[in-house]
């Protein structure tokens, strides 16, 4: 046994919510001719904090499971260095699968958000600073998210057939509407007299 947590695994759990919604107008209809739809994507990922195996003591299923866990956090936190520094051409995210599912989420079309957890008790004094250090590190990321929009509506083609039916029609009532006009002068005129 080692004086880590007990119970439960200690590995991270990621989880994605995907949501999709359509286009309204101001009155509540959807749109007509062109149907947009707003695509967003949330990753829930929990992850296990770093250990020092020395100080935890952990040996065999315990010990191949906590190298992971550093494993998995030292990828994430090059990607994050890489990230911060602009001057950087190559982004390591395949170096580990949490970097590659998590690639869109951090340097992506996104808003990240870390929540760390620490420690206010003295003997984890050193987990705390590098748990806040890597923190901070993940803070000076800085993504420009734009909004996700899928337009699904008629093809190029077929909006250019429909703009050119729309000016034939526009100038057929633009030419009843001035013989209309033209009409109403003229019986104007003959009532006038």
């Amino acid at each position: 046994e080692t004086p880590g947590p007990s119970s439960g695994a200690r590995g991270r759990r990621t989880s994605q919510l995907i949501q999709e919604s359509c286009g309204m107008d101001a009155d509540g209809s959807t749109h007509s001719a062109v149907e947009e739809t707003v695509e967003s994507k949330m990753y829930l990922v929990d992850l296990a904090g770093s250990e020092r195996i020395t100080r935890s003591g952990a040996v065999g299923e315990r010990l191949s499971e906590a190298c992971t866990i550093n494993q998995a956090l030292l990828a994430l936190g090059n990607v994050i260095d890489a990230l911060c520094e602009k001057s950087r051409t190559h982004i390591p995210y395949r170096d580990h699968v949490l970097t590659r599912i998590l690639r869109h989420a951090l340097g992506g079309n996104s808003r990240t958000l870390m929540v760390a957890c620490v420690s206010p008790c003295d003997l984890d004094v050193s987990e705390t600073l590098n748990t806040m250090r890597y923190a901070s590190r993940a803070r000076n990321i800085k993504n420009m998210p734009t909004k996700n929009t899928k337009h699904s509506g008629p093809s190029s083609e077929e909006a250019m057939l429909m703009v050119l039916n729309l000016k034939a029609e526009n100038e057929t009532l633009r030419a009843e509407a001035e013989a209309l006009r033209t009409e109403l002068f003229e019986l104007q005129a003959s009532l006038a007299t």
